[in-house]
């Protein structure tokens, strides 16, 4: 029996795709398909036919298509992408050309590696541009009206060795690329792009979650409205390519990168992920999370909760950071927010002042700067809570003053909005309206420590004591590294004396004191449940701190300033534990 012989031929493959075509059909699909159909029939196909292109196969927004010549190739793509920038037509195509080695089948499909690196090209073309392989580089140099820019060696996915590339620089659609490919400039506020992570198992049913769990980290980030989050499908363009960091900033104009893997092993699926900072190379945070593969959907909602709250204050405490480094000269209303964000944790008498301080003088620079006015106000409300107001009265009115400012200029802000439920509960006292604007701040973004802390402390002080202390338990699942933590420990304290639960109020008062031992809350928490309980000296000890933190300190004076959220139970503690009336 004579064996076959293997047909091969060498041949240029022109591998073309459509920018964004499922977007385009989900928005408009009998439109888009129209406008397709008409440009195949009016622009491809008529080039491919005076270029001798042999159409190869087709994938619905894509082709492959035959060269004789890689000189003829060029010629046809440099035609349709000239004539696609020139014109009003909303389509885009990547194009990747490549001369090689091909077999050809029976039924007169090619395959092999010509074929292949020309797709791999493709994928990784900027959007309206073509890419070359150094193969087609040679023949066609110095031949065409064209420029070349060499884009070094890629290492294209699997392909064994890497491949030196060249984009084509030519007429209109050149002009377009350049317009296109431009570097954005950095965002006057914390941006990130979360890339593809990469699928480490195998396993291809493994790559729809770990695709369909970027998806989910990004939309959760997006609902931080202080964040410029880049949209999946720009993230996206890198799937399957070998990428610098620094490189995938630049051209994403983002300051923040979050990569990851996914990898499937006996039952379980252990998740990778890192946040960089795209302008030093700098790794900010890493962890790693291994689950037990059961439940796909629950295992997204997990892992991005769990990634989220792991890296936002993460990305806080570096804008911060590089916000303090900058000259006073040169500060922003966003930078000036952010020093005002660092010593309104701190909770301080003199933190507060200064919070005030800064947060007026980004007021002058954004006057509808919602959140900043609000975060004033907070630090007024703070100023009567801990006994720092020379003026309380004035205090007061403050802090109404600029929740009412902030509401009128970012209503649909959930941090603005939980910020100006708490001012509301401890100054103005309309529970109704209150538990409205907590409840929504939530449902705004289910993500926030902020949301979740401050309707806390809304629901404490309209006495519905275990819904607070879940709320406490939500905003320390969304962030357990907050530097508010102190706020929810204590604040969790606090419900706990009043449903009578006072050895879980010692547990979460110790923990608060350790993560700020100036928070007077905590004292007040520690006292009256160390009092309740008969444990004389340690109730007295915590109420020697307080005093120390908060001289002023009166059971009536604290009444006068929380109203309910000092409960019968902790007042009768208070005064076990030998405080002054």
């Amino acid at each position: 029996m004579t064996e076959q012989r293997v047909q091969r031929r060498l041949a240029a493959i022109l591998a073309a795709d459509v920018v964004g075509y499922s977007a385009l059909m989900q928005r408009a699909e009998e439109a888009t398909y129209a406008e397709f159909e008409r440009l195949k029939r009016e622009l491809i196909e008529p080039s491919l036919s005076r270029h001798e292109g042999r159409l190869i196969k087709t994938t619905g927004d894509g082709a492959l298509v035959e060269f004789a010549s890689p000189l003829a190739a060029v010629r046809c793509a440099v035609e349709i992408q000239d004539h696609l920038a020139s014109g009003s037509s909303p389509f885009r195509l990547r194009v990747g050309l490549n001369l090689g080695d091909v077999i050809v089948g029976q039924d007169g499909e090619l395959y092999g590696d010509g074929i292949n690196i020309a797709v791999r090209l493709e994928g990784i073309a900027d959007p309206g541009s073509i890419l070359i392989s150094e193969k087609v580089y040679s023949e066609v140099e110095g031949k065409l009206d064209v420029g070349f820019e060499d884009r070094g060696e890629q290492q294209l996915k699997n392909i064994s060795k890497p491949v030196r590339t060249f984009a084509v620089r030519a007429g209109a659609f050149c002009a377009l690329s350049d317009r296109l490919s431009a570097v954005p400039p950095l965002p006057d506020k914390p941006s990130i792009a979360v890339l593809p992570f990469q699928n480490l198992s195998g396993d291809p049913e493994q790559e729809y979650f770990a695709d369909g769990m970027v998806e989910e980290i990004t939309t959760a980030l997006s609902r931080f409205k202080w964040l410029f989050v880049i949209a999946r499908n720009s993230s996206f363009t890198f799937k399957g390519r070998p990428i610098d960091i620094k490189e995938v900033g630049r051209r994403l104009g983002v300051r923040y990168v979050l990569e990851g893997s996914v990898r499937k092993a006996a039952g379980k699926v252990r998740i990778t992920g890192q946040l960089i900072d795209a302008v030093t190379g700098a790794h900010i945070w890493a962890d790693r999370f291994e689950r037990d593969l059961t439940d796909v959907f629950a295992l997204q909602d997990e892992v991005t909760v769990a990634v989220v709250s792991a890296i936002q204050p993460k990305l806080f405490q570096t804008e911060i950071a590089i916000a303090a480094r900058r000259r006073p000269e040169n500060l922003t209303a966003y930078d000036l927010f952010l020093r005002a964000l660092q010593q309104f944790y701190l909770t301080t008498r003199e933190g507060v002042a200064e919070a005030i301080s800064l947060a007026h003088r980004a007021l002058e620079l954004d006057p509808r700067f919602g959140f900043v006015a609000v975060l004033a106000g907070i630090c007024h409300m703070r100023n009567v809570l801990y006994g720092y107001a020379v003026d309380p009265q004035f205090e007061r009115k403050e802090a109404v003053r600029l929740l009412r400012m902030a509401l009128s200029t970012d209503a649909d802000d959930p941090d603005t909005l939980a910020f100006a439920a708490v001012i509301s509960a401890f100054v103005v006292g309309d529970s109704e309206t209150e538990i409205e604007m907590a409840d929504r701040a939530v449902a705004l973004n289910p993500n926030s420590f902020n949301a979740w802390n401050c309707r806390g402390w809304v629901y404490i002080i309209a006495g519905q004591l275990e819904e607070a202390v879940r709320s406490f338990e939500c905003a320390i699942r969304m962030s357990p590294v907050d530097p508010l933590l102190h706020t929810t420990l204590a604040g969790m304290g606090l419900a706990f004396i009043g449903l009578g639960r006072f050895d879980e109020a010692i547990g979460a008062g110790k923990k608060a004191r350790r993560q700020n031992p100036s928070y007077p809350p905590t004292y007040s928490c520690l006292a009256a449940a160390f009092g309740h309980l008969g444990r004389d000296a340690e109730a007295r000890e915590a109420a020697a701190r307080l005093l120390e933190v908060d001289p002023a300190f009166t059971i009536s004076a604290r009444i006068a300033r929380r109203g309910q959220t000092t409960s019968k139970l902790l007042t009768e503690g208070l005064r076990k534990a030998g405080l002054p009336e």
